[in-house]
């Protein structure tokens, strides 16, 4: 069968990936198509657009590309037409996929959804447009399916993709090799996780360098994502040294004894290792005050919301200063009571998350729904 997938961030290429690689274990003449990145390019089928072009940060930023939005919504519309797919696979990014949807529905082809958008913080409305037009939808989170049902829409919740993501890790390196490997100090360290754009990176990099200084027995070491280059970090970092390691942010957070944490997946990442964090986001202004008006949760960090508890410390906007950071970091380095509290209910969160399989239970319904109706 001929499969179009759309994935527009960084996570959405790892859970596509892996989405696609039992999909091949189930469907051996699995013709796939996509937009996302290089992860789901090893997985075979063609790269249409990466999500490094695809990826704007805030409702300012929207607006400031929307002539480029629209260029890539109109392309992403003709090629699927000439591909003619069986079905279109759309992972997360709902702004982009939710119009694609809408105008799939109306041409016939078959759309399944795989990671909901996250209607249940901001945009509920949204509901409407999916049971119009989602043939199918795959969510991971626990409290996604009372959500939906709330709203008269059943859907399969398969668990957390990151389980499986994680335990398939099989890259097996003491800290005595990784150290050397990436030319760093025996000092113990404090990872730095910025985010997977340049707007983020960009913006959060310099704020999290600012309390260096105030712990100078740990070295902090930034986790680089393959589509930065390290020239970027270093241009962000204010001019400070720093030590980066690129793609290797597993083995980083496995080895730092705590981590600031930009919101978004890698907060999830970051607890499923084991490794205790401070989330942070700072954003432009005007989306700021933006997203305060329409985004209703509790939390911004996923470890919070799945648990609906404050678990880890958020650090947002005008909280985000380099006094809170260095308050909070000493909260969670190694002897400190709320370290070993961040540690139980870290063991809590991955009961809570359904355990392994997810990318493997997802394919298998969309083979099967594909090959029965």
């Amino acid at each position: 069968m001929k499969y179009y997938l759309i994935a527009g961030e960084a996570s959405g290429d790892l859970h596509a990936a892996n989405l696609m690689k039992e999909i091949k274990g189930l469907d051996t003449e699995a013709d796939f198509r996509f937009w996302g990145g290089d992860l789901m390019k090893k997985q075979g089928g063609e790269l249409v657009k990466h999500y490094r072009d695809l990826a704007f940060m805030g409702f300012v930023e929207v607006l400031l590309n929307i002539g480029k939005i629209a260029g890539n919504l109109k392309f992403c519309k003709q090629d699927i037409k000439r591909f003619q797919p069986d079905v279109v696979i759309l992972v997360d990014y709902p702004g982009f996929n939710l119009r694609i949807a809408r105008f799939l529905k109306s041409s016939g082809t078959r759309v399944f959804y795989y990671i909901s958008p996250q209607l249940w913080a901001w945009k509920s409305s949204r509901i409407k447009t999916i049971k119009r037009n989602v043939e199918k939808m795959f969510v991971i989170l626990p409290f996604e399916k009372e959500f939906y049902a709330k709203h008269g829409y059943r859907v399969d919740f398969i668990g957390h993709p990151l389980l499986d993501h994680l335990s398939n890790q099989t890259q097996q390196i003491d800290k005595k090799s990784f150290i050397c490997q990436n030319h760093l100090d025996r000092r113990p360290i404090i990872a730095l996780l910025p985010g997977s754009r340049r707007q983020e990176i960009a913006k959060m990099l310099g704020i999290m360098l600012q309390v260096r200084e105030y712990f100078p027995d740990f070295q902090f070491v930034v986790g680089g994502v393959p589509s930065i280059p390290p020239e970027f970090y270093r241009k962000c970092s204010e001019h400070i040294p720093v030590s980066i390691v690129n793609d290797q942010t597993y083995d980083l957070l496995k080895f730092a004894d705590a981590a600031f944490v930009t919101s978004g997946t890698a907060t999830l990442e970051t607890a499923l290792i084991g490794t205790p964090q401070v989330v942070c986001y700072k954003g432009s202004l005007l989306s700021y005050w933006i997203a305060r008006m329409v985004v209703h949760v509790k939390f911004i960090s996923l470890v919070n919301l799945i648990m609906d508890k404050r678990i880890v410390a958020e650090l947002i906007q005008e909280n985000l200063t380099r006094e809170n950071l260095v308050i909070e970091l000493k909260k969670i380095l190694p002897g400190k009571e709320s370290r070993e509290t961040i540690l139980k209910d870290y063991s809590l969160l991955k009961e809570k998350l359904g355990g392994a399989g997810a990318s493997a239970k997802a394919a298998r319904l969309i083979v099967q729904y594909l090959r029965t109706n």
